[in-house]
């Protein structure tokens, strides 16, 4: 995973359905490495090595139009993230793919949660990636 200072310490999404979202999460996110680090009737929170880094809570009004991008640890993760989003209910908004925009080592893949939420997982490579469909603005 990229190494850098933290920005965000935590982010919390509002969701209607504590259930299909935790289906979706942690599916989705098992592949960048968060797992379920507590669960609760009304929330899970997901991190890695004892970070609380994201959380789902169940209530209203629901979190909705957010992004939040995930740091994978490779691109085979970013694929597994995309299809293990879309295989619990997840919506594609963009494949995976260099988004050049970003950088030709910017390796990512969006959905859309439950919420329209826009859901990322990137790799930043530390070689440009030429063996990867190259994708542009979808998101």
């Amino acid at each position: 995973m990229t190494s850098r200072l933290i920005v965000v310490d935590h982010v919390l999404f509002v969701v209607e359905d504590i259930a299909a979202s935790r289906r979706l999460y942690t599916a989705a996110l098992a592949p960048v490495g968060f797992e379920e680090l507590y669960v609760q009737d009304d929330g899970v929170g997901y991190g890695a090595e004892g970070l609380d880094d994201f959380t789902i809570a169940q209530g209203s009004p629901v979190t909705v139009a957010a992004h939040v991008a995930f740091d994978a640890p490779g691109r085979e993760a970013v694929d597994a993230f995309f299809e293990a989003a879309i295989a619990n209910g997840a919506t594609a908004r963009g494949e995976p793919g260099v988004w050049m925009q970003y950088s030709d080592r910017y390796y990512a893949a969006f959905v859309n949660d439950l919420h329209g939420n826009n859901v990322e997982a990137v790799w930043h490579a530390p070689e440009p990636v030429a063996d990867a469909p190259a994708r542009s603005v979808a998101h």
